[in-house]
């Protein structure tokens, strides 16, 4: 069995986010947290298709 060499790591990149939110989240009260969040939803592109 041959492998190749990965040029994205998805695993890695889905555990750095997560720690970096979790660093950002921990200095947050529980309001600023849902204020952030709630801004985020409003600024994100990626829209549902009706």
């Amino acid at each position: 069995m041959k492998t190749t060499e990965k040029q994205f790591d998805a695993v890695n990149f889905m555990r750095q986010q997560r720690n970096m939110l979790s660093d950002k989240l921990s200095k947050m009260s529980k309001a600023e947290i849902v204020a952030y969040f709630k801004k985020r939803k409003l600024d994100s592109t990626i829209k549902p298709c009706a």
